[in-house]
């Protein structure tokens, strides 16, 4: 896939990856093999008809593939630039499991279909001739805001007759939108309350725009809207409401998709030090307080040299944000091996290109400062890969008496996430897990309190988008169950 300049991209913080034109796209799905038992989609969180949209663009029946898409996903713009389908259904396509071609083969063998970039280039698709209908139909223009981006027009493939029963969904993250989207689609009044000022949840302040442009996501949050869904913002449920009282404002049934909000730290010396910033704070500065922009105010404190710790794709956000930011030197520092990062491949090619340095099998022990308490240095040790832990990776051990200094100037930790305990702290009955998650049955996202359902990173602690997706899409059918059988014994 065709990208944006290195010399280029580093100055802004426009969208890197340019996806396929038409012509690519139908190329690339032409290739497809339209399996009779396809395996790419047992490989998909949210059960995409993947061989039926293919087949679609490859007919050059775009508006088709949308809908195909539309089924099961009411995010495919979104998913298609930041899902991992290389660990999902591109792992399971059989094009990239068959081995060379031979010359007499019209199929690339050995490389799967680009499932991902298919279905953003029909998203995208989507979005342009929504807005084009716009301009040919004289569509009364919306009131600008804030967004800079067209508003596609209110047509929904899913007409359907509204039931008068209110659902709540807490969060509009990818798990809260989902759920919230296939809700409407049954026809529920549903409302999201979320706690920042804007929608979106880690999709807005978690994901740079130069990987998830804010058009896109506007554009998909609109889609919500328009099923039927009203979101209000400055709402934070455990404080300006419980889940009792949403319960006692008629709400017949939750979904709690709060995501994982709540930083982690290493616990070390010196982390305490100016200039140090959890990779949820930064992230949250730069994306959705738009710190990169001049024109607002908002601190952050950039060096000449930044060290990102942490080797998944929030380490990778923080260290491209903190080059297009103006560090001089981003060192990206893990105590694994690049092949052990959890990260998807793509972004650590594009932080590589963008002259990240990976300081690899180097663990942090100890922050210095300077007399101001400024971050001077990271003291470190040199690691050696061991046996295998519960992850399934080699375990990082230490090689005695090979500290060494890193001076830094800044320094950003991404070494994940756990869920904030407000909402259960407020929600005593509410029966919890692992580090203040939600504890909610696989399956149905059903809680220990009735009516009451959870998925996302709020259950699972940080995941990937498309994996609350599917948490949200079961949880919506779940509760749509719950609340015919409540229904029926009234």
């Amino acid at each position: 896939m065709r990208k944006r300049p290195v010399k280029e991209r580093i100055k802004n913080f426009q969208e890197v990856a340019l996806g396929y034109s038409r012509e690519e796209a139908i190329a690339e799905a032409k290739r497809c093999l339209q399996c009779k038992k396809p395996l790419c989609v047992n490989g998909c969180p949210v059960q995409i008809n993947i061989p039926k949209f293919i087949k679609e663009i490859a007919e050059g029946k775009f508006g088709e593939a949308i809908k195909t898409l539309k089924e099961t996903n009411n995010l495919p713009g979104i998913c298609g630039r930041v899902c991992p389908q290389e660990t999902q259904c591109e792992a399971l396509c059989v094009l990239g499991k068959r081995g060379k071609p031979r010359r007499s083969e019209k199929h690339q063998r050995g490389k799967a279909i680009d499932i991902g970039t298919l279905e953003r280039f029909a998203s995208d698709q989507d979005r342009g001739q929504r807005t084009e209908d716009r301009k040919q139909k004289s569509y009364k223009q919306e009131p600008r805001t804030e967004t800079r981006y067209p508003i596609p027009d209110k047509r929904t493939p899913h007409p359907v007759s509204r039931i008068p029963i209110k659902t709540a969904v807490v969060g509009s993250g990818p798990a809260g939108l989902t759920c919230a989207g296939e809700l409407a689609k049954m026809g529920y009044e549903v409302t999201i309350f979320e706690s920042l000022h804007e929608a979106g949840g880690v999709l807005r302040y978690g994901i740079p725009e130069f990987r998830m442009p804010r058009d896109i996501l506007d554009s998909e949050i609109q889609y919500v809207k328009d099923l039927g869904v009203q979101i209000r913002c400055d709402v934070l449920i455990g404080k300006t409401f419980t889940i009792e009282e949403l319960f006692q404002q008629g709400y017949k049934a939750i979904f709690i998709g709060s995501g994982a909000g709540s930083p982690q730290f290493l616990d070390i010396e010196g982390e305490n030090a100016n200039g140090v910033y959890s990779a949820n704070e930064f992230l949250t500065r730069a994306n959705l307080m738009k710190a990169h922009n001049e024109q607002y105010h908002t601190p952050i404190k950039i060096g000449k040299k930044v060290g990102v710790i942490g080797g998944g794709n929030v380490a990778m956000d923080a260290a491209r944000v903190a080059v297009r930011l103006g560090a001089q030197e981003v060192y990206l520092i893990y105590r694994r091996t690049e092949k052990e990062m959890p990260a998807r491949i793509e972004e650590r090619e594009n932080a590589k290109e963008e002259g990240v340095q990976f300081k690899i099998l180097t663990q942090p022990v100890k922050i210095k400062t300077d007399n101001e308490g400024w971050v001077k240095e990271l003291e470190c040790l040199k690691m050696e890969l061991g046996e295998p832990d519960e992850s399934g990776r080699r375990r990082p051990i230490p090689i005695e008496g090979s500290n060494f200094s890193i001076p830094l100037d800044t320094i950003v930790i991404a070494i994940g996430q756990n869920p904030n305990p407000l909402i259960t702290s407020a929600t005593p009955k509410l029966k919890t897990g692992w580090k203040n998650t939600i504890a909610a049955d696989k399956e149905t996202g059903a809680t220990s309190l009735p009516g009451v359902f959870a998925g996302g990173d709020i259950t699972t602690g940080a995941a990937t988008v498309i994996e609350a997706m599917g948490a949200g899409r079961r949880a919506a059918k779940a509760m749509d169950e719950f609340v015919r059988k409540a229904h029926e014994r009234q």
